[in-house]
């Protein structure tokens, strides 16, 4: 099986927690130094602020806490103001920004300190806050201030906050109801006793007008919250959730680890360019642009691309690399009869050309596809570098990365109407994908049966493939056929596949034909908002990837990621 690929949770060693709140003001913070402070007595602890005003002051005193020698720079990610403005793109530079901050600093923990109370309401950031900590696959701990609310009233702000952050992919692990006056807190203690999580319970200290506030909230929290329990609550069980945003970013590090060279054969394209442009200014992959290179470097200039010059680029005429590809094409096509008239004539194709590049070893992999079919990117990949030995066919999966998980559909690209052999390879070659990407492979072969609720020739193709499938990988946990409810939900199958260990829990969705596949993806991918990767193209010796002609730039950065990692299996 291919070494699985890791995102940005899978260094276990690491203790991360996101503090967050819904009034996010002065009971916040004696919250987060205590817990930077607790931390810090037994581990290596860094701190990071994902959305932060270059002006504020807190972040110093929580660095004078930390132990790593941090720089204020290292522990911010994004302004305040473009987080309320493009959230979106804030949490995909937040996340790069952590995740660089960390491989600098060395930590054994993190503590992730969310946005500051503003004078600006926006409803969202509370929300935005516990994304962030998805992104991140922190767990949280929730500051909830008591003023002006009983005791009951901050019980249903905890669990309204803990609907949110569970909603949005993470857990809250512990709580802190801040701002108590002293004669409150035995109370509230008593109150918050039988809570289902550990709930402590902090006095008020004035940051912005007492100049020894980090003292005397360091001596309440001590008072009021020991360190071991801080501890304690931080190694209760965390599935890290994998966002759309960790995933992408998992990909780019990875594919920056190794430096692999990509074809990109479409280069008068802008969406090429662009993710090109990307790719380059940050170092991620090096680049092999298909075409003249003035023109390409004009254009990227009027579209205000600063980095297409680290590519490499080749025209398609130079004949010190036509001739020996030529050569090589004549070669491999020999039983075909193909002439070096016809090679050339061939390789005036941009695909078949970017294809050779590949074959002559001056490339890892291709990404094409954005301008041309699926057939044009993958008929000369079938020519020329052929399947896998004991691969009998190419399919086409894709990766969606929905809100807190990650799932492969499969066959969404290659192959029409697949019998039931080439169905069970399918969805085998499928399953390796899923395990490639840190995925254990749950298999679910889809129809519009369940465990023998209907009946059909497309009903018998599926179970015939699934019994196919059971023979050929014994070990891969499979069910079929099966709805696509009862594959996805517990819910569901708890009726229509009671006893079932894999319905209900699917992440490896195997469609009967290309008409369903196809539209399965896409129709989830635009209207739940799911980031469909790829298709990764399964079976083949050398890693080429397809693009929809309906790709974006960040659909282009997130394939040519891919197959840069693909190349290093």
């Amino acid at each position: 099986m291919p070494k699985p690929i890791q995102c940005i949770g899978d260094n276990v060693s690491l203790t991360t927690v996101t503090i967050i709140s819904p009034e996010a003001a002065n009971g916040r913070n004696v919250a987060a130094l205590g817990v930077v402070r607790a931390l810090a007595s037994t581990q290596k602890t860094g701190v990071f602020r994902p959305a932060v005003c270059k002006k504020e002051t807190f972040t110093r005193t929580l660095l004078d806490a930390a132990n790593v020698g941090e720089t204020i720079e290292q522990a911010r990610g994004v302004c305040p103001k473009r987080a309320r403005r493009d959230k979106n793109g804030s949490r995909a530079d937040i996340v790069a920004a952590y995740e660089t901050t960390v491989a600098a600093i060395d930590a054994e923990a993190m503590v992730i300190v969310g946005t500051d109370h503003s004078c600006v309401n926006d409803p969202e950031t509370f929300a935005f806050n516990a994304d962030v900590a998805a992104d991140l696959q922190s767990p949280v701990f929730l500051a909830v201030c008591t003023i002006n609310r009983t005791p009951e009233q901050v019980r249903e702000t905890i669990k309204a906050c803990t609907a949110t952050v569970e909603e949005h992919g993470s857990a809250v692990l512990g709580v802190f109801v801040t701002g108590a006056d002293e004669e409150q807190i035995p109370d509230l203690k008593a109150f918050f006793a039988d809570a289902d999580v550990p709930t402590w319970v902090l006095p008020k200290v004035d940051f912005e007008e007492d100049d020894a506030a980090a003292e005397k909230a360091a001596e309440a929290f001590d008072r009021n919250v020991p360190a071991s329990e801080v501890h304690a609550a931080l190694e209760a069980p965390f599935k890290a959730p994998v966002t759309p945003y960790a995933f992408q970013y998992g990909l780019l590090g990875k594919a920056k680890a190794a430096r692999k060279t990509i074809v990109l054969p479409e280069g008068t394209e802008d969406r090429i360019i662009a993710a090109a442009d990307y790719l380059l200014e940050r170092d991620i992959v090096d680049l092999i642009i298909v075409g003249d290179k003035e023109a390409i470097l004009a254009r990227g200039e009027e579209l205000g691309l600063n980095s297409l010059g680290k590519a490499k680029f080749q025209a398609m005429d130079d004949e010190t690399v036509l001739a020996p590809m030529v050569a090589k094409l004549c070669e491999l096509r020999a039983k075909k009869g193909m002439t070096e008239e016809q090679a050339r004539k061939q390789l005036t194709d941009a695909s078949y050309f970017g294809t050779m590049l590949v074959v002559l070893g001056k490339a890892d992999g291709l990404v094409s596809g954005s301008v041309n079919s699926t057939a044009n990117t993958v008929r000369p990949a079938l020519q020329v570098i052929k399947t896998k030995p004991g691969a009998s066919l190419v399919s086409g999966s894709f990766l969606m990365c929905f809100k807190d998980h990650i799932a492969v559909f499969a066959d969404c690209a290659i192959n029409l109407n697949p019998n039931a052999e080439q169905l069970a390879d399918i969805a085998i070659q499928s399953a390796e994908t899923a395990a490639a990407f840190g995925l254990e492979p749950k298999v679910g072969m889809l129809s519009y049966s369940t465990l023998g609720s209907g009946k059909g020739p497309d009903v018998d193709l599926v179970e015939e493939a699934t019994d196919l499938v059971r023979q050929k990988a014994p070990d891969l946990q499979v069910v079929g056929s099966v709805q696509f409810d009862a594959a996805w939900s517990p819910t569901v199958a708890a009726t229509k596949a009671k006893g079932n260990d894999v319905a209900g829990h699917v992440n490896v969705f195997v469609f009967p034909d290309l008409c369903a596949g196809n539209i399965a993806y896409k129709a989830v991918q635009r209207s739940s908002g799911a980031v469909a990767i790829g298709p990764v193209l399964q079976g083949l010796n050398k890693p080429v990837n397809d693009l929809s002609r309906g790709a974006t730039v960040q659909d282009i950065i997130n394939t040519v990621a891919l197959t840069a990692v693909e190349a290093q299996r």
